[in-house]
């Protein structure tokens, strides 16, 4: 996965826990896609500070994942849902039973609900 869509990522879901200044620099940098230069206008510290402040809120929120390793399983359980929802669609194509194909369908809608 690209650095710049894997720290985003990893900001939407430990973002909360970052210092108010270092998570304001890394929203503008990754989401807002501002330049250091812009960041550092708006923000009123130097560009370097701003560089550093990106740099350091990055490590923190690998090392968040690392530890709490919360955005690997929260892939795993997608993928997991994805799995059971291709495999409800194929019951629904294959069986003739209106009360296996009932259920197969209610486990689809179930499965995309938890997917929201």
């Amino acid at each position: 996965m690209e650095k710049n869509i894997e720290v985003s990522l990893l900001f939407d879901f430990y973002g909360e826990l970052l210092k108010p200044s270092g998570r304001q620099a890394v929203n503008l940098y990754y989401n807002e896609d501002l330049s250091l230069s812009e960041i550092a206008d708006q923000t009123g510290i130097t560009r370097q500070g701003v560089r550093d402040s990106i740099k350091r809120c990055e490590q923190q929120l690998f090392d968040f994942e690392e530890k709490l390793g919360l955005f690997k399983r929260f892939r795993e359980l997608e993928n997991g849902l994805e799995k059971i929802s291709a495999t409800a669609q194929e019951i629904l194509d294959c069986s003739t039973d209106n009360n296996i194909k009932r259920l197969a369908d209610e486990i689809k809608r179930t499965a995309g609900k938890l997917k929201e």
